[in-house]
């Protein structure tokens, strides 16, 4: 331990520069966890744990969609960096402009497609009818938000790239802001405004959203700066070859991930609507605790695929190394938070003494998930910056597909085991993985990836 802390002082500065480049990407994220946080709790206490349950399945069917369709965006920010520490701006505004050309044809399919399927989407999940009714009401407005959010994560992404991670969290916390003014004021029917109940709460997403997307196209469009981009409608092949190279992968680890998501929704649905909502409040309180290691991730991308741009090898392992200590160190902390006030941090998202204390069961297995979780997120951004995106696919498709949807099945359904086991079967999967991941970044087989 003396040793491992002896290490981090001789790397003030490196860690400095992880940090100065984290910080605003951690703010983004906790304010864009924040954000579900705040809407969970208002509808919770609001309109009631059904509600709750039906804005997770929407959810979890909007944010696999968009996580799945959006994965252009990890090989944009691969080669926007690369381009950006070789000093190549031509090249990172054109792979800039095509990758906001594929997220907004993409963004428009999707969007169209789900809406006109949405009953058959929603038919995969064992719910009540309450519940169901609820949940059509909220992805019918949510829908309206989805192509700016796609455009949205694009202009996040070509901005990280170039360094600079502060507009998008200036801009979420902005959106943000709106959204929980909005949830307050449509939700209840305040002053002049109706009461709208989850209807409420799904158009002041959206509309937070139309905002964000308008501020990121001012900064980036119509405010002089360095990468001031232009409007292109036509896909430009030269461009998009290598950023679809690099991409699908990333696309087909996230499919792969939404759609175990997706099916764990179906296993929870079967148990009843205080699992279900205890389940997605655990969800959210893990989604914070782990968005500091997001941030971290983001910008270890970034200084890897930019130390690689400058041929520094040894930067660019040094930064994996010293970035996935530094989101071990964090998970560690809020294990700690997790175990000493579990029921307390619970009693923030309901009242409901059933959910509340279905909950505090599983805050233990939260706490002891958070080392591996975190590590796992920070080192696959490094790997993800160097262009190595095949190999992050692989190993998290096999971590959930071999080792978490088949145990939590089994935990759940077979042996009525309840929401707890979903976090032994993630404990035990990122046990492996670790170790996994840790032996291909200490390759370095990565530095051969092209870019």
């Amino acid at each position: 331990m003396e040793n491992f802390l002896t290490l981090l002082k001789s790397k003030k500065l490196l860690i400095l520069s992880i940090l100065t480049i984290s910080l605003p990407a951690i703010l983004e994220m906790a304010l864009n966890t924040m954000l579900g946080v705040a809407d969970t709790i208002m509808i919770s206490q609001f309109i009631g744990k059904e509600a709750l349950s039906a804005v997770g399945f929407a959810n979890q069917i909007v944010f696999a969609l968009i996580f799945i369709f959006s994965s252009f965006n990890t090989g944009a920010v691969a080669m926007i960096s690369r381009a950006f520490g070789e000093k190549d701006y031509s090249k990172l505004k054109k792979v800039a402009e095509q990758n906001v050309v594929l997220n907004l044809i993409i963004g428009i399919i999707i969007s169209i497609s789900v809406y006109i399927f949405r009953n058959s989407i929603f038919g995969i999940y064992s719910i009540s009818d309450e519940v169901l009714r609820n949940t059509i009401t909220y992805f019918n407005i949510i829908t309206i938000g989805m192509v700016p959010m796609f455009l949205s994560f694009s202009y996040a992404a070509i901005l990280r790239g170039s360094g600079d991670t502060k507009t998008p969290m200036k801009i979420t916390g902005i959106a943000n802001g709106l959204n929980i003014i909005g949830n307050y004021l449509l939700i209840k029917g305040i002053g002049p405004f109706p009461e709208m109940g989850i209807a409420g709460a799904a158009l002041s997403t959206s509309l937070s959203r139309v905002i964000a997307v308008l501020l990121y196209i001012y900064i980036l469009y119509i405010k002089d700066s360095s990468i001031k981009l232009k409007f292109e409608f036509f896909i430009n092949k030269k461009i998009v070859g290598p950023l679809w190279r690099i991409s699908m992968p990333g696309a087909f680890e996230q499919a792969l991930m939404q759609m175990s998501f997706v099916v764990l929704g179906v296993i929870i649905s079967q148990l009843d609507t205080s699992s279900e909502a205890a389940f997605r409040i655990l969800i959210q309180i893990e989604s914070l605790s782990y968005m500091p290691a997001v941030g971290i991730s983001i910008a270890t991308a970034t200084l890897v695929g930019k130390a690689l741009g400058e041929k520094d090898i040894h930067k660019a392992s040094e930064t994996g190394y010293i970035s996935s200590a530094l989101g071990v160190i964090w998970g560690i902390l809020m294990g700690i938070v997790f175990i000493a006030i579990p029921s307390l941090i619970l009693k923030a998202f309901s009242s409901d003494a059933s959910v509340v204390a279905i909950g505090a069961t599983a805050m233990l297995f939260l706490a002891l998930n958070q080392p591996g979780l975190n590590f796992m997120i920070v080192m696959s951004g490094a790997l993800r910056g160097a262009g190595d995106t095949k190999s992050v696919m692989m190993y998290t498709s096999l971590r959930l597909w071999v080792i978490f949807v088949p145990l939590s099945y089994l935990f759940i359904l077979k042996r009525n085991m309840g929401i707890t086991s979903v976090w032994y079967a993630e404990i035990f999967s990122f046990i492996i993985f670790s170790v996994v991941i840790f032996l291909r970044f200490r390759s370095k087989k990565w530095v051969e990836v092209r870019v």
